[in-house]
């Protein structure tokens, strides 16, 4: 496994969000800076972490709790003071505020703004060490705040998870509809790009349901990194670890032929060492998790059942569980550190559930 290669910087989403994590942290206090440098996120985290923290830091100047004429001048002294009724009103601004697409925002993603908050005000009180090497201060609110519940049972957003899973034969029908059917169904303005990344999107797909990686880590991931002989995969994870998951026999047909015409189609050199390369502007780069999601999203909704590249992650994780009845195992497989973020998959297939419900009498 490399134990050396760094993140690629070539990567346009990593640029991307340096670039709009720097953006963020230059209209920050200081200790937001601190707090971004000793963390240790994926650059996606820190950046929505940063703007959660300009949204706190917003609600707190126009709901008169602070007095700085801007955000960068926020002091400690405002924090320490808030009281857990303060953040009550926030949560309810929260629930009030139309988003984006002009909805409300949900309990998660309520409950994902004070993720954030929580981890700050962690650093704050337990983590930073000011000229005397103590705490900025002692007293963290968010330790008093509770999640939201979400109003859904483990089975009801399981429901909805199964709509969005590719399951089974589903998988395989997906892939010989992109390799058959697609070109039927597609605009004349889209032969061109479908047949110059036809091999190379299918796959994307295919190793997105092989390997249960996330979207970013398909991006990330370098000719080296698959070893095929072995069925073995080597995967940068959230946070910079490395690690080696197998990776679904199946797929492994579909890569090699993505590998076929990859140096020629791409016109890729010994300097590109990403696996999965488009062309851009007439240059060859890595391609990037946003489009790996835009791949997935194209032909899924050709296909007549719309996902995503995470649903496809989740579509593996609750195969690997319907089979081995091991959630360990599909921690590991999912390169994370417990099981608790797998209780989801044990109640995708229900059919247990409906079985012990007829035997009733």
């Amino acid at each position: 496994m490399p134990n050396t290669k760094a993140k690629d910087n070539s990567n346009r989403d990593q640029d991307r969000y340096n670039n709009l994590i720097q953006e963020e942290v230059n209209r920050m206090p200081d200790y937001v800076r601190d707090y971004q440098i000793e963390t240790n996120h994926s650059v996606l985290t820190e950046y929505q972490y940063l703007t959660e923290f300009r949204r706190f830091f917003d609600w707190l100047r126009s709901a008169g709790i602070s007095d700085a004429p801007d955000n960068k001048h926020i002091s400690t002294d405002t924090l320490s003071k808030l009281r857990s009724k303060d953040i009550s009103f926030y949560i309810d601004y929260l629930q009030h505020v139309p988003n984006k697409q002009g909805k409300n925002n949900s309990p998660a993603t309520i409950n994902r703004s004070l993720n954030a908050l929580r981890s700050l005000f962690h650093y704050l009180t337990v983590v930073a060490e000011d000229e005397n090497g103590d705490p900025y201060f002692d007293r963290n609110v968010m330790l008093k705040v509770q999640s939201l519940k979400s109003g859904q049972t483990l089975n009801a957003r399981a429901r909805i998870l199964e709509t969005k899973m590719y399951r089974g034969e589903k998988k395989h029908e997906l892939i010989s509809f992109i390799e058959n059917d697609y070109i039927n169904v597609c605009s004349p303005q889209s032969k061109p790009g479908f047949y110059q990344n036809k091999e190379r999107d299918i796959a994307l797909i295919a190793t997105l349901l092989g390997t249960a990686a996330r979207r970013s880590e398909v991006a990330n991931m370098d000719v080296k990194d698959i070893h095929m002989d072995e069925g073995l995969v080597d995967l940068l994870r959230k946070g910079g670890a490395w690690d080696t998951v197998p990776i679904a026999p199946w797929t492994l047909p579909y890569i090699k032929r993505y590998l076929d015409i990859r140096e020629q189609r791409y016109h890729a050199t010994k300097q590109d060492k990403a696996l999965f390369l488009t062309r851009y502007q007439g240059k060859t780069k890595r391609i990037t998790a946003d489009s790996i999601n835009n791949v997935v999203k194209k032909y899924s909704t050709a296909f007549g059942r719309p996902t995503t590249a995470h649903k496809l992650r989740h579509t593996t994780a609750s195969e690997i569980f319907e089979n081995e009845k091991d959630q360990v195992l599909v921690s590991q497989q999912l390169g994370q550190s417990g099981t608790s973020a797998t209780d989801l998959y044990t109640h995708v297939d229900q059919k247990k559930q409906r079985d012990a419900m007829n035997k009733l009498k």
